[in-house]
């Protein structure tokens, strides 16, 4: 029976290194997989998801306005070795969008694998991780750290000088120059 799964963690957790992972598992078994990628993302290049330690594969590029159910339903009707559905960035993802992806699940009977952040630098939800916590059938925390030793479950935004952004907009992206991963402890001192 097939489920919506969201791993969710800080900044720098390996979140697209598992996700790659796990669909080169697919494809080694012989089943083929559907990724998606933010089409706002376009850090490496657009509709790539690409991780940290190197790895890399082409992504179906989503915006506010794509229907990642009716996208699925055609693939699947086109190919039947479609057996797995993942999702990197998805703390972009609209509500409506992760209800697609809940129908995806139910109607399609293909399992989703959804992985993103759980709260911005300002400690707020995102609109895809709230659904995404309320409606996954499992959550599954991928942990890192902060330079403390303590488990990492926040995200701090950092200016070029290193010093805490405290305000601005809730999409910024970037990677290891603007965003380090903090426990609770260190995230409040650090915006004091």
């Amino acid at each position: 029976m097939a489920k919506l799964y969201f791993y969710y963690s800080a900044m720098n957790a390996g979140k697209s290194t598992v996700l790659l992972q796990s669909a080169y598992n697919y494809k080694e078994r012989g089943m083929d997989t559907l990724l998606f990628t933010p089409q706002i993302d376009d850090r490496y290049s657009s509709g790539k998801i690409h991780s940290r330690i190197g790895l890399s594969a082409e992504a179906q590029p989503f915006d506010d306005q794509f229907n990642l159910f009716d996208y699925v339903k055609q693939e699947k009707d086109r190919n039947p070795r479609l057996q797995c559905i993942l999702v990197d960035e998805a703390q972009f993802l609209k509500k409506e969008q992760v209800s697609q992806l809940c129908r995806i699940v139910d109607e399609l009977n293909l399992p989703v694998l959804a992985y993103g952040l759980r709260s911005d630098y300002q400690g707020e939800c995102f609109e895809g991780s709230k659904y995404l916590l309320i409606w996954a059938d499992n959550l599954v925390e991928i942990k890192t750290i902060c330079h403390c030793g303590k488990k990492a479950i926040m995200n701090t935004r950092i200016d070029a000088e290193g010093k805490v952004v405290k305000s601005g907009e809730q999409v910024h992206i970037g990677g290891n120059e603007q965003y380090i991963p903090m426990c609770r402890r260190h995230f409040n001192e650090a915006r004091k």
